[in-house]
């Protein structure tokens, strides 16, 4: 599947432009299919410098149908007017590349420098003689914002495969992280419903033991009860019987010492 790429180099006073082709097999051949230098002076109020860039891009967007926008990511540096300036074009692009429907992605100059000449701090020089080569182009693209731009379309090219399986891979881990915290989440449900259970059901075994208890200690108790009574009514029968006969015993002596 070939990949269309519009680069973008933003700045202020030069602003390069250029479309990239990738090679249908999807290796890493690649073609030029347009390269510019969008240029506004200096002295012009801001807004008006950044309009016309805006116009310029607006109409490659029309003309060229790129599938992605690669802008080139703002850094720090010591001149803080130049990062301003740098920073405004990248966001007027963006949002012409979102209002045409249009992905864009952002990479830093040194990822670019790495993915053209193999060395992440390479000179502009060496960028634009790698670009010359690698797109075939009979003359150097010139100025150098014009080989940086076609630079970041390339890099672009280069990386989007892998970027594109980089995303798959977060996808699935995410996923595979959302299907585990959703197993941990049944099993501790589950677990504290076989714990609320488990209380349930002692609760109603020591429930019954107890009522079990109390009444086998109220059977004993009725028993005992019983018991003593028969104890005592038979203690009182056989002490009156021992009486009764004691005093017969006695009184028949005496009978018999009178006559």
């Amino acid at each position: 599947m070939r990949v269309r790429v519009l680069g973008v180099d933003p700045g202020l006073t030069r602003c390069g432009l250029g479309v990239v082709q990738s090679a249908p097999g999807g290796g890493r051949g690649v073609a030029c299919v347009a390269v510019d230098v969008v240029r506004t002076p200096a002295e012009a109020p801001v807004a008006e410098r950044l309009l016309a860039i805006g116009t310029v891009v607006e109409r490659w967007i029309e003309r060229h149908r790129p599938d992605v926008v690669a802008v080139e990511r703002v850094f720090s540096q010591h001149n803080v007017r130049t990062v301003m300036g740098t920073a405004q074009v990248s966001g007027v692009v963006a949002l012409l590349a979102a209002r045409a429907g249009v992905a864009v992605a952002f990479h830093t100059p040194s990822e670019v420098k790495a993915a053209v000449t193999g060395a992440g701090r390479a000179g502009k020089q060496q960028v634009t003689t790698m670009v010359t080569r690698l797109l075939g182009l009979a003359d150097e693209p010139r100025p150098a914002d014009a080989a940086d731009a076609l630079a970041l379309a390339i890099c672009h090219c280069w990386r989007a495969p892998m970027l594109e399986r980089l995303a798959q891979v977060q996808e699935r881990s995410a996923e595979l992280a959302r299907r585990h915290r959703a197993r941990l989440a049944a099993a501790r449900s589950e677990g504290g419903a076989r714990i609320g259970t488990a209380r349930s059901e002692g609760g109603a075994r020591i429930g019954t033991a107890r009522s079990d208890g109390g009444a086998r200690i109220g059977t004993a108790r009725s028993d005992g009860g019983a018991r003593i009574e028969t104890a005592r009514s038979d203690g009182g029968a056989r002490i009156g019987t021992a009486q009764s006969e004691a005093g017969a015993r006695m009184g028949t002596p005496r009978r018999g010492a009178a006559s």
